[in-house]
């Protein structure tokens, strides 16, 4: 239901403001499963792809998502169902890993497209970084479906990072490419040098849809990278502003103690003052 609804109202509203363009639909099959790995530029992301194909694509999302209490958590939950997002637990690396991968599975046995962005998360600064290894290889491998490389463009200017309102009159893009066969490497799926040339494989793809720089570190590293760097920005700012201010409280005191100085040497001498005696 809330799918539907997300397809009657949100989709409609999206083209109004913001008139998307989309090329290479065709290469998503009318039927049966498929693996859609897209770049993550903006929560946005979350909004156009969905909306704008025509069939229903699942992604799979945190179970915090869909289990934090209070309207704004049932508000969030709502979302996120109708954007088609799958919850999955995280508690634990291994756990979340293997927990994705069941869910995967499961929506591609049914014939429908699962959707997965192969950095992890969301780019820190409209680069592509390099896809996680495990996930997407294996479910490709694991299940034979093609994966399709997709290609969100401009949709961290819509919405960039941090910020909740969009930005109107920007027009952003979702370019598809065609289905990628990983059949030659059936049965493979625990050898992790396979994985990686898989996914490298598709992130190479989604770097030439979306004319990307790419940047050869997973993008929660280069977050960690970015945070630092603000980190040191900011406490070196904070010292060149209290030298600033020690400088100017030094020299205003300078300043007063001259002027002090000054005023002294030029008063006239103390008339009350008693004059020394004369000796005879």
């Amino acid at each position: 239901m809330f799918y539907r609804l997300m397809k009657l109202i949100v989709a409609p509203l999206l083209r109004i403001f913001f008139r998307p363009w989309m090329e290479g639909e065709e290469n998503i099959p009318d039927e049966g499963a498929a693996i859609i790995a897209s770049n993550h530029l903006s929560f946005s992301d979350s909004f156009f792809f969905p909306a704008l194909i025509k069939r229903r694509v699942t992604f799979i999302a945190k179970a915090e998502y869909f289990n934090t209490p209070g309207l704004k958590g049932k508000l969030t939950a709502a979302f996120f169902k109708g954007v088609g997002q799958l919850p999955v637990d995280r508690s634990g690396v291994r756990g979340a890993g293997e927990a994705a991968i069941r869910s995967a599975v499961a929506v591609i046995e049914r014939g429908e497209l699962f959707g997965v962005y192969p950095e992890g998360t969301r780019s820190p600064d409209g680069k592509l970084y390099r896809g996680k290894v495990g996930g997407l290889a294996r479910v490709a491998l694991q299940t034979g479906a093609p994966v399709i490389p997709v290609a969100m463009i401009d949709t961290e200017k819509v919405q960039p990072p941090g910020q909740v309102v969009p930005n109107f009159g920007i027009r952003p893009g979702i370019r598809i490419g065609r289905p990628l066969d990983f059949s030659r490497y059936q049965g493979m799926e625990n050898d992790r040098f396979i994985l990686r040339s898989v996914t490298d494989e598709v992130m190479y793809e989604i770097m030439r849809l979306s004319g990307q720089e790419y940047v050869d570190i997973y993008a929660t590293a280069a977050k960690r990278q970015l945070t630092d760097d603000k980190k040191r920005a900011d406490a070196e700012r904070r010292a060149v502003q209290r030298a600033e201010k020690a400088a100017e409280k030094a020299t205003r005191e300078a300043a007063e103690a001259a002027a002090a100085e000054a005023a002294a040497a030029d008063a006239p001498a103390d008339l009350d003052k008693p004059e020394k005696d004369q000796q005879d």
